[in-house]
């Protein structure tokens, strides 16, 4: 059986941005540009023939801009739509207003100054573009090229040791999610007391928008959210963003958790990782960690979510019918890293069930 080639409509108003964009994706062989438009006239025309897998969308655009094109694409023809803008905090609203309105992903527009810049971001546009291809969207109203290897986390943390001398009985929650995953933690955040554990969040999303994020999750939600700092300790009742296009870490000094944000190559093709951080959590947490992975595309944070269940943490994934992409948890499942899948609605309620279970155990 062929494997389907997924079919784009670029939307830009930028001939340049056009022709880089329909360059890198059409270097992939799974990928093919069936037209480009200069803005969302041209290209409701287009659609007007034929339907593409998935939609590549500018925000700013003239005639007519891209959010408004997007909620007429949903209330119309539900097609996955990834929204590519070099927009980053100042316009993090409208971003945001764009997952709402039914984008399921993200991605800056790509970066040609250096080598290594435009092969991170060529990278991260074709693995964007087959993981919409594979989202499950809803009405709303209103030639290859060579890549660097796929790291592991290794490349930032060693391997997990046991056998440190100081421990503690403090209770930590990780989470690693991806394609999807905006609404989704919104859905588990919004509804945790505040005395729910400390919470670290790798949600891949790129730089300039994960402060925004964590400051609108802050607005609806009873415990506090934030973009995590480096050093800074981690609290009951807070949840912690790791910043976009940096890695987080769980660590540990004396009794007391804290965060180290690190620089580094992308692991599992992302940066944060969160194979990164669910290592550092077996690591320095233990038994006294909750691994969960959700909703999103490729294999990230199944091998840390294994390590974590190695070394005594409670792991959990979400189930397929209720995740945008089942990418992440299907693999984190595959290899016996989850105990427990559990749907999106349920998640928050493991969390505190965890949290309430029984005592804590001391780790080394």
């Amino acid at each position: 059986m062929l494997k389907k080639t997924v079919r784009v409509l670029i939307v830009d108003d930028s001939a340049s941005v056009r022709q880089i964009l329909a360059s890198i994706l059409g270097d992939d062989p799974g990928i093919d540009v069936m037209a480009s438009a200069s803005d969302p006239f041209v290209a409701a025309k287009r659609l007007q023939d034929e339907l593409p897998d998935v939609i590549i969308l500018d925000i700013e655009m003239p005639r007519m801009d891209g959010l408004t094109f997007l909620r007429k694409i949903m209330a119309q023809h539900p097609i996955p739509v990834i929204i590519c803008s070099s927009m980053t905090d100042q316009g993090s609203d409208l971003m945001f207003e764009a997952f709402e309105a039914g984008a399921v992903d993200i991605v800056p527009k790509p970066r040609v100054d250096t080598r290594q810049a435009l092969l991170e971001s060529s990278t991260r546009l074709r693995d964007a573009v087959k993981s919409a291809a594979r989202a499950r969207v809803r009405t709303r109203s209103e030639r290859r090229t060579v890549v660097e290897a796929k790291l592991t986390a290794d490349a930032i943390i060693p391997p997990p040791v046991q056998g440190r001398s100081t421990v503690t009985t403090e209770r930590i929650v990780c989470i690693g999610v991806s394609t999807g995953g905006t609404e989704a933690l919104c859905d588990v955040l919004e509804v945790l007391p505040r005395n729910c554990p400390g919470i670290l969040i790798v949600q891949h999303m790129p730089q300039g928008f994960t402060a925004a994020f964590a400051r609108r999750l802050n607005g609806i939600c009873e415990i506090n959210v934030k973009e995590a700092e480096d050093g800074e300790p981690v609290l009951p009742g807070y949840a912690y963003i790791a910043p976009g296009s940096r890695h987080m870490l769980l660590q540990r000094t004396g009794r007391r958790y804290h965060i180290a944000i690190k620089d580094g190559p992308p692991v599992s093709r992302h940066r944060p990782s969160a194979d990164v951080l669910f290592r550092s959590a077996a690591q320095y947490a233990g038994s006294n960690a909750l691994g969960i992975i959700m909703t999103g595309m490729g294999d990230d944070g199944a091998k840390g979510l294994l390590e974590m269940r190695k070394l005594g943490a409670t792991t959990r994934a979400q189930d397929e019918e209720s995740c945008v992409v089942f990418g992440m948890p299907k693999e984190a499942i595959a290899c016996g890293a989850a105990q427990k899948v559990v749907s999106l609605a349920q998640i928050p309620k493991e969390i505190m069930l965890w949290h309430n279970s029984s005592q804590p155990v001391a780790v080394d």
